[in-house]
């Protein structure tokens, strides 16, 4: 797994944290960020470090195919991907950059992406999510943390630069 990935998921994980069973939380039992909701075939509680780290990098970082990125996209990306799911981050980077928001990361993406500046991406990204997430049907149970880790962000945001 390259250095980026490394740098992106110890980040995630550290606002993941451990395991978590709160009964208003629409994805139920909860482990490093990752939920019976979206695994159910998975013994969430028993989840290692190492085994969450091997689904993020399968079913986020590759799906998402931000391995070329520079840390300060591919990190906001991975994490907003985390909370949103893939499909909802990649139109999300869409609308961030004026592109139509059609679901596939094509040229039009790429070239738009690869002209705008990187910390300008992320905040922008940043300003998609939270307008995604205030939508959320657990927004009102989740709001604080969801606020406070946007806050982080914006802190990796202005690092990564």
């Amino acid at each position: 797994m390259a250095d980026n990935f490394k740098s992106c998921i110890d980040r995630v994980l550290t606002a993941e944290g451990n395991y978590v069973f709160d009964p208003s939380d629409p994805g139920g039992e909860t482990k490093f960020g990752i939920c019976k909701r979206s695994y159910p075939n998975l013994d969430i509680k028993n989840l290692t470090r190492d085994q969450a780290c091997a689904l993020y990098h399968r079913d986020f970082w590759a799906k998402l195919n931000v391995d070329t990125l520079p840390i300060s996209i591919a990190f906001q990306m991975l994490d907003f991907a985390v909370n949103s799911g893939s499909s909802t981050v990649t139109r999300a980077c869409q609308r961030a950059l004026g592109v139509a928001d059609d679901g596939h990361i094509g040229p039009v993406t790429l070239n738009k992406l690869g002209s705008t500046e990187h910390h300008i991406f992320a905040m922008r990204l940043l300003a998609q999510r939270l307008r995604f997430m205030v939508h959320c049907v657990n927004w009102p149970n989740a709001s604080r943390g969801w606020s406070l880790r946007i806050a982080t962000n914006l802190e990796y945001g202005a690092e990564d630069a």
